[in-house]
């Protein structure tokens, strides 16, 4: 398969086959709108882009970080967890995590869960991939793309898959637990497919645990948030940033508190220019992967604001058949896989473009196309140069959550590409 485009027979009739939009027609203006967008987002020069990154209050707020805490099960498939190293733990262990297209990752992709809602959305924030001479930027990652490689791996295998167990934490114990040590007082009360601890109406800290495959919760403290602000005053957050170490100290004891191994996940933390809250991140490790799903605290100057997790434990599911790397290859060009970058070096490439080159206003329309005048067609040369074999969550038709093998592929510019292992005959292309 190397150094070849993996073409099928009849690729116009797969193609329609695998359009989850086939007889759709979108909104009058809705490719307008898309296309000044994404023209408004690429237009920035590389600086101010960098800083307005930089102050952007981060989109996961609120968030309800779909993550599971580690927990093998007596007499029932285990996996390995790696110890982490630093003082504080800040320094992340694991191999980095991998999002499969459309398996709605959590906190790590920004897709945010309101409280009281099912399954998370897809994340609002993707890379952008280049798409064409100009290197303008289509969002997901689509766009014409011709892939080539060389020296893949042809060797398939199999490998270890992993699922959420919901039904194992869903209980007023393990919830009163968890809002205990948050400070929250009160039985945990099931309505409306959440389970909530504490007042329901803004004014006090509460607590949110979903039904859904992670058994997400969200928690926030309305009394301590900087952000919080009367709709006729203009308010500006104030006080003291906490430090990385204190708000890792914070995650970890939640962790720690809830009946969970702090040990058993890699921490982060972050802030951006201007801020008066810490963030930190605590990613669960299995078979010495970050998982894409995370534990997730912001830390203000008064104490918590608001943290977010998943309660379900992980089970192993036994072995899965894994394609080789060549195989998983020729899926970046199949449409049944969706396969999208996730690197950002396109996106900076252009931005760097755009600050060099001094726009110069036209003085008269384009020319008239000529006879015969070639179309064009622009498509991105994209050069596979390493593949990685992880573990990715995706979400089932019944809201179920599962964690399978996945490939990353690193191109030559640094982009990534994912596309799920497992092997056909383990895969279920049934509709929903």
């Amino acid at each position: 398969m190397n150094d070849e485009t993996h073409d099928e027979q009849d690729p116009m009739a797969r193609l329609r086959g695998a359009d989850p939009a086939a007889g759709l027609e979108p909104r009058a203006g809705f490719a307008e709108e898309t296309a000044a967008q994404a023209m408004a987002e690429t237009a920035a020069p590389v600086a101010e882009l960098g800083s307005a990154r930089a102050k952007r209050r981060p989109r996961w707020l609120p968030i309800a970080a779909v993550a599971a805490s580690m927990l093998v099960l007596g007499g029932g498939a285990g996996y390995a967890v790696a110890a982490l190293g630093g003082d504080n733990g800040s320094t992340l262990a694991g191999a980095p995590p991998i999002s499969l297209p459309n398996g709605q990752g959590g906190a790590q992709n920004g897709a945010p869960l309101q409280p009281g809602a099912g399954q998370p959305e897809m994340a609002q924030d993707k890379a952008m991939a280049g798409s064409g001479a100009s290197d303008l930027m289509m969002p997901w990652g689509w766009g014409r793309n011709h892939f080539t490689s060389s020296g893949l791996s042809t060797e398939a295998g199999r490998a270890a898959g992993y699922g959420y167990d919901p039904g194992a934490a869903a209980d007023p114990a393990t919830i009163g637990a968890l809002a205990a040590s948050l400070g929250i007082d009160g039985e945990p009360v099931l309505k409306d497919g959440s389970w909530t601890v504490g007042a329901q109406d803004g004014t006090a800290p509460s607590l949110w645990v979903n039904l859904d495959g992670t058994l997400s919760f969200w928690y926030s403290d309305p009394a301590i948030s900087p952000w919080n602000c009367p709709a006729d005053a203009a308010c500006e957050p104030s006080g003291a940033l906490p430090s990385e170490d204190a708000a890792i100290d914070a995650l970890r004891s939640i962790i720690t508190a809830s009946g969970r191994d702090a040990s058993s996940f890699a921490f982060g933390s972050e802030t951006w220019e201007g801020a008066v809250t810490r963030t930190a991140q605590a990613w669960p490790i299995v078979d010495g992967q970050r998982l894409d799903q995370a534990w997730t605290l912001e830390l203000a100057e008064d104490g918590i604001v608001s943290v977010s997790g998943g309660l379900a434990p992980i089970i192993g599911l036994g072995e899965y058949p894994v394609v080789s790397a060549d195989e998983a290859f020729g899926r970046l060009s199949d449409p049944r896989f969706g396969a999208q970058r996730t690197g950002v070096v396109d996106v900076l490439r252009a931005d760097a473009a755009t600050e060099s080159e001094t726009w110069v206003p036209p003085t008269a329309p384009p020319a008239t196309p000529a006879q015969g005048a070639a179309v064009a067609w622009p498509v991105t040369e994209v050069r596979i140069v390493e593949a990685r074999l992880g573990l990715a969550s995706q979400w089932q038709p019944d809201g179920s959550v599962i964690v399978v093998p996945a490939y990353e592929f690193t191109d030559a510019d640094g982009g990534t590409w994912s596309v799920i292992a497992v092997a056909e005959e383990s895969l279920d292309f049934g509709t929903e």
